[in-house]
Parts: C-alpha cells; structure tokens; sequence
C-alpha cells in the first residue's frame, strides 16, 4: 500500500491522537504567524517613523543661497527640507501693530524708533513652515486655513499672526500688499493661513518687527523678491533625513556643493533615538519569537513523533517483515505530521486575522515622541502601523510548519533505521 495513503488511513483511526497533534500545532501556528505579524509591522511603523521623524541635519554658511540650499536639498536621502530666508518689509494699506509701551526718549532711541517704523513687517521666508520649530512642537498652531508647503514656491501666498489679522480684519482668502525695504517692490500676498504665537509682547517698548504679531511666513521666492538690493542669504537650512547613518553622506555632498570645512552641519537624532530605536527592537524582539517558537516547537513535535513510534513499533514491525522499507515508514509519519500542519497553519491564519489587529495596537501603539532641534524641542506622533493577515506572512508559516514536521519526524525517524522485524515481533509476542 501507497505510505501517504496508509498515513492518510493511520490519521483517521487514531482520531483524538490526531485532534490533539492538530491542537499543538495550531497553537505553534499562530505564535509563528504573531511574530512574522510583529516583524512586518514594526518594519513598516519603523519606514513610516523614518520618514515622519527621521533626523534633521542644520546647515549654516555666510553667503548660503536658495539655490545653494535647494541643489542640497535634491540629495537622494532627503525626505524634506526647510531653507529660512529672513528680510524686513513694509506694509501697505493695513496697519502693522505697534507697543503698547511709550516709546523712551533719546535721539538714538528716536532713530532706531524712526527706521523700525519704516519696515515694521518681519518677513520669513520659508519652504515648509511645519518644519519649523514652533509649529511641528506644537507652540504655534495654525488658527485657519494652512501652513506654508513646497507646493507654494512660486505663489505669493503668506501665513500671518492672528493678532495682526484681528486687528485689520484679514481672514484666510484676503490680500495684503508689502513693499520691499527699498520701496523698488510692492508684493500683493494671499493669506492662505493664520497661525497663533503664543509669545507675548515686549513688556518694555519695542521696534514693531520685534513683536510677535508683526511676523508673517511666505515662500522663499516672495522673499526674495521683497528683499533689497544684493540678493538675501538663507540663515539656516534643515534637512530630513531617514536615519542617523545617512547624516554622512549628506556631510559629503553638503561638502561638495558648499566646499569643504566652510559651514556649520549639526546632526540632531534624539527624535530617531526616542522612536525608531524602540520600534527596532520590537522587530529584534520579534524574531527571536519566530526562533524560540520554531525551536520549541520542533522539540515538543519531536518528541510527540517519538512517544508515537514507540506506541506502534508493533505496527512498524509488521510492515517491516512485509518488506516495506524504512524510509516509507519515515515518510509515511512525515506525511501524518504535515497532514495536521497544512490545516492549522489556516485555523492559524483564521484566528490571526481576528486578533491581528487589537495585539498590534497594544505592543505597536501610538508613540509620542520629542525630538530636539537647535534651541528646543519636537513632538511627533506615530500612528500603530496597521496589522493584518497576508499572505506572504501565511507562506512563512506555512514553510516554518512544514520544516518543523520534517525535523520533527526525521530525528526521531533515525531510530526506525535501527529496527529489525523479528525482534519487535518477539518482544511484543
């Protein structure tokens, strides 16, 4: 007789043994497909920190251009960056706010208080405004409309304090005309969004572009067009990048587009190190479950597979004096145990798919995380990756199980070679 149909007959005779084989590798299934789960997530929630958090890179230089800033900015590991280009303006056909302190006497005071009055705006230019500090911590929040994004480059749109846009009534979708330090320039802007700086004002008097509610944010190309003769310089520039490992090769292509040794380059990973780090070893952690339970599971198998030749030794002596050979005996209880494994690994897939998720969220859950850039801090928060049943991870399982029956029957199947017919014959007479 076919040794897959004998075990195909074995597996319904002795029912319970094989409910109870069923049962254990059920469980070992769905362990195994719990750490193939945990690894995918916690490799896709890490992709998603990288390029959510990732570490920013400050680059400073005299003389560092937009376009200086932007070539860097094409790199290949940059996820996002944010050039800062700050001028001074005037405001046109809307009052700018002023202290509410009486200005103090002094002929430079008057001076100072006469060429402040003149550009009472203070004009950022930006790329990305949710790159800058006090909007990705949270402190300055966007009231309506939307920040500054990449998209607006070539836009003249503005993000101004709510304090200016109460006292002139501007509302999101209203202009303000500005006018460049030179008076050479007159820009009409499009507020696209109204932001809230929780800093109050001076309580000594103050210039009216040194009070917080006389800050706008624009693009860095109305920026420079609003800037006076000679072309503005950026101040700063940070760059996101995915990983602290990258920070060195930006380093290098900082240094062949800027020159060697001629800027400032300060690496910032606290974020990464407070969130990816911990999300790695949720992988690590993870596949050393796979081991373990692979291991345990091929031992407690095994010696299953052992108890079970021992049981039937007169069995196996019957079919050996009927010259059936060895390795159909071992194939035959490979059979068996591959036979419980295929149905298992689907309960197992069944029963992960119902429990995937609400595991996932729990070991997985939302980190909130604060990462420091020069000067302070920023919070992000990652959302629980998505867990679920796929069936890459089922076919792991499934290969994993299939390698456990193989181990688990093999070894114990060594014993079988040493079998002789006549004396399992004798000793069970």
């Amino acid at each position: 007789m076919n040794f897959v149909k004998r075990a195909g007959m074995s597996l319904g005779a002795r029912k319970s043994k094989t409910a109870a084989l069923l049962a254990i590798f059920v469980v070992i299934c769905t362990l195994l497909l719990g750490g193939f789960l945990l690894q995918t997530a916690a490799a896709r929630q890490e992709a998603d920190a990288q390029r959510t958090i990732g570490v920013d890179v400050t680059v400073k230089q005299k003389g560092l251009t937009p376009a200086l800033a932007d070539r860097l900015g094409a790199f290949r590991l940059v996820n996002r960056y944010n050039p800062e280009l700050a001028v001074r303006a005037g405001a046109h056909g809307f009052a700018p706010l002023t202290s509410d302190v009486p200005k103090p006497g002094g002929t430079e005071a008057g001076k100072r208080g006469h060429e402040a009055a003149s550009d009472p705006l203070a004009v950022n230019g930006v790329r990305d405004s949710g790159m800058l500090l006090p909007f990705s911590y949270g402190s300055t929040k966007v009231t309506a409309g939307r920040g500054i994004t990449p998209e607006d480059a070539e836009r003249h749109v503005a993000l101004i304090e709510q304090r200016l846009a109460d006292e002139n009534r501007i509302s999101v979708g209203g202009r303000i005309r500005v006018r460049s330090t030179d008076g050479k320039h007159t820009a009409v802007l499009t507020v696209v969004g109204v932001f809230r700086d929780p800093t109050r004002d001076p309580s000594v008097w103050a210039p009216p572009h040194e009070l917080p509610g006389n800050a706008l944010y624009v693009p860095v190309g109305a920026a420079q067009r609003l800037a006076a003769t000679g072309g503005p310089t950026v101040r700063e520039v940070v760059y996101r990048i995915g990983a602290p490992d990258q920070a060195e090769h930006l380093h290098a292509e900082a240094e062949r587009l800027l020159g060697a040794g001629g800027f400032d380059f300060r690496v910032n990973d606290k974020a990464y190190k407070d969130q990816v780090r911990p999300i790695q070893q949720v992988g690590v952690f993870a596949g050393l479950i796979v081991w373990v339970i692979a291991l345990a599971g091929a031992l407690i198998l095994g010696l299953i597979v052992t108890l079970q030749i021992r049981e039937r030794r007169a069995e196996l002596g019957v079919l050996l004096a009927m010259g059936e050979k060895k390795w159909k005996l071992i194939g035959q209880h490979t059979v068996e145990v591959a036979a419980v494994a295929l149905p298992a690994v689907a309960l197992a897939a069944l029963g992960g798919q119902l429990a995937a998720q609400p595991v996932g969220a729990a070991v997985l859950g939302g980190h909130d995380g604060r990462s420091a850039t020069a000067g302070g801090a920023q919070s992000t928060t990652i959302a629980a990756a998505a867990v679920a049943v796929e069936p890459a991870a089922v076919g792991k399982v499934a290969g994993v199980g299939l390698g456990i029956s193989l181990v688990s029957t093999v070894f114990p199947g060594i014993g079988i070679l040493r079998l002789h017919p006549r004396s399992i014959l004798t000793d069970t007479e």
